[in-house]
């Protein structure tokens, strides 16, 4: 099955390259392509969040279904569903940021990873009722590690 996707937007921020780590101070401007109305945005404002489907464009097109997280062999050997990497059998990436201000058919985020120049797929406001239940999440300690610098500035 062969599925078609265009962008909704693309990702404008100072951010050109594929490292991980010290994302804390990036804003991104979320600009819509030119056959997206403006109104399409309109009351997005309202909401504190917005989760953000995009596309790794730049990332491999070769997958490693199971691997150390960054390649550090200190962390066990996962599959790359129990992972975020970029290299994945899709390309897919999908992060919850933080809504700073709506310009006519410009968002601005921050605690966003994605870098410049990057397609987004869909833009959906986060609302409570869709998070999960409100009990603790867990996560193995290799990932705890492995994002102690990931939103730093």
């Amino acid at each position: 099955m062969i599925m078609e996707m265009s962008p909704v937007a693309f990702v404008k921020n100072t951010r050109e390259n594929l490292s991980d780590d010290f994302w804390g101070n990036i804003v991104s401007v979320i600009e819509l392509v030119d056959d997206i109305p403006s109104e399409s945005l309109k009351g997005i404002e309202a909401f504190s969040h917005i989760e953000i489907i995009f596309h790794f464009h730049q990332a491999s097109d070769s997958v490693l279904f199971s691997r150390h997280p960054r390649g550090n062999a200190d962390w066990p050997e996962v599959g790359v569903f129990a992972q975020r990497n970029k290299d994945r059998p899709n390309r897919l990436g999908i992060t919850v940021a933080r809504l700073i201000k709506k310009e006519g058919r410009k968002l601005f985020v921050i605690h966003f990873d994605a870098i410049n120049g990057t397609p987004v797929l869909d833009i959906k406001p986060v609302m409570k009722e869709f998070m999960i239940d409100k009990s603790e999440i867990s996560q193995p300690k290799w990932a705890d590690e492995m994002l102690t610098d990931y939103w730093k500035q």
